[in-house]
């Protein structure tokens, strides 16, 4: 049976709605504040692929050409429901996971666990790719892989992605040197090989 709280600041109503019992999901409504659980749902595990573009040269060559550390240059992927979702230069894709040209990831971190069903949430990828994640919409520094998989992770488990990943374009930025290439790295389009494109849109 599927509850639905509405939380306002003065009281708490509990509603039975039967017809709603489909849907395995917790949806939130952030308008109306309603929260819809099914206490049977299917719990789902979520984990987040990272990987060194770079292939360890950051490591070696940051120091020299910014004038500050960088441990590598992050691409992320989400891994859930058997696959590994990615937004890049062609938009969201999606492949078997460590199933792009890769390979394995250097680093798998363990999000967490998402009641959130495959339906729903390859729909609300499919939102995301027609909208704030189109291939034309790719930047860089501002809007990149994993600023996508910071987003779906939020939405799957609540949880966000490392930061020293998140904080990468600041921390590049913050050189003299960054600042002199960005205009040639602002014209990057990161597109690992071997996905499946689910939204593209880099044409429409």
């Amino acid at each position: 049976r599927d509850d639905i709280i509405r939380i306002s600041s003065q009281s708490a109503v509990q509603l039975n709605v039967p017809s709603l019992a489909s849907r395995q999901k917790k949806k939130i409504d952030k308008n109306l504040g309603v929260y819809i659980m099914d206490k049977n749902a299917t719990r789902y595990n979520v984990q987040l692929y990272i990987y060194d573009l770079s292939r360890g040269m950051a490591r070696s060559l940051s120091p020299i050409m910014l004038g500050k550390q960088l441990d590598g240059i992050w691409h992320t992927a989400i891994v859930a429901y058997g696959d590994e979702f990615f937004f890049g230069g062609e938009g969201i894709s999606s492949c078997s996971p460590g199933g792009t040209m890769l390979g394995p990831p250097d680093t798998v971190v363990e999000l967490g666990e998402t009641e959130v069903s495959e339906e729903i949430f390859m729909d609300y990828l499919s939102s995301l790719g027609e909208s704030t994640y189109r291939g034309d919409r790719y930047r860089l520094f501002e809007h990149n892989c994993n600023t996508f998989t910071n987003e779906v992770a939020q939405f799957l488990t609540g949880r966000s992605i490392p930061s020293y990943i998140t904080d990468l374009p600041s921390e590049v930025l913050s050189t003299p040197f960054g600042q002199i290439l960005r205009p040639i790295l602002d014209s990057i389009h990161i597109a690992p090989p071997g996905g499946n494109v689910i939204n593209g849109g880099r044409n429409a």
